[in-house]
């Protein structure tokens, strides 16, 4: 964060807020003992995080699951192709407030679009005829196929799990940020690297190195295997300029404390994990820095 904000490139953005970047930042954390990448110079919401990873797991496109549980990490983009598409003037707490309480609302105006959960877990197939034409396919879950590649062929070098369906990236709110998911083992351990292509380093990271390690961790058990390093890389990892409060807050806080995760049993599947089954210990953060989220 500081030498972002000290030596970043000033650039114009898609959201018209402006950024200053770097390329090519790499970040590494051993996972060992419990230890997890969960910044303490502010509070993070780390159940917040943790609920919006096992939504992905569930391949579930739709914000309404999460807004009932009072996530709203995803309530904005939702909102505002609503007002856009509408004309009407209508608050972010109300839209959500109308997406918890009317299903059908929520059906036509909740939807995120193929977004990170879809391709994860049913990213789509299909099967051509002769004559040109095509139907869709069974689709492609490539969570459970990457548990089984573990389990069964671990020195393979295509544990991957991919997002970024060319395909269908229009139909997205969002094109995902964290794009790929590569893991590799060795010595009994799983070492784990995300690359990111769009990191929001005030407020997109520190929940990005929580779930990426998160998961691995869930995936290491479901193998049995221990956790390893995780390896987070950045493509374009940039400050928003109207982020100067949290940043310069931020960077004056020294950080203190060694939270550990501790997972408390082992489902059947790595579906099957619920956010009771994490407990984090000896996390002592301090305060949280409220920022906008740019669109």
């Amino acid at each position: 964060m500081r030498r972002i904000w000290a030596e970043g490139n000033e650039r114009v953005d898609r959201t018209g807020i402006g950024t200053r970047s770097v390329f090519g930042a790499t970040l590494r954390f051993d996972l060992a003992d419990g230890a997890m990448p969960l910044i303490t110079t502010k509070r993070v919401y780390w159940k917040t995080a943790t609920r919006e990873l096992l939504w992905f797991l569930t391949g579930e496109t739709n914000i309404r699951p999460l807004v009932l549980q009072g996530v709203k990490i995803w309530n904005e983009w939702p909102h505002a192709r609503y007002v856009r598409e509408t004309g009407e003037d209508l608050s972010l707490d109300a839209f959500v407030e109308r997406i918890a309480e009317d299903e059908v609302f929520a059906q036509n105006w909740g939807d995120l679009g193929p977004v990170y959960g879809k391709q994860w877990v049913d990213w789509p197939t299909y099967l051509y005829r002769k004559d040109g034409t095509y139907e869709q396919g069974p689709g492609i879950n490539q969570v459970a196929d990457l548990v089984e590649s573990l389990r069964t062929n671990p020195g393979s070098r295509r544990h991957i799990l991919e997002g970024w369906n060319v395909a269908e990236l229009d139909r997205m709110a969002l094109p995902p940020c964290h794009k790929t998911y590569q893991f590799h083992v060795a010595d009994g351990k799983l070492n784990g690297l995300l690359y990111q292509r769009s990191c929001d380093v005030a407020l997109g990271l520190p929940f990005n190195l929580w779930s990426a390690a998160l998961l691995q961790r869930m995936l290491a058990q479901q193998a049995d295997l221990e956790p390893g390093e995780f390896v987070w890389m950045g493509g374009d990892t940039h400050l928003y300029l109207n982020h100067a409060h949290l940043i310069e807050e931020q960077l004056a806080r020294e950080p203190q404390g060694h939270p550990r995760l501790e997972i408390m049993r082992r489902p059947a599947t790595i579906f099957d994990y619920r956010i009771e089954d994490f407990e984090v210990r000896n996390y002592t953060p301090h305060g949280a820095i409220k920022a906008p989220v740019a669109v």
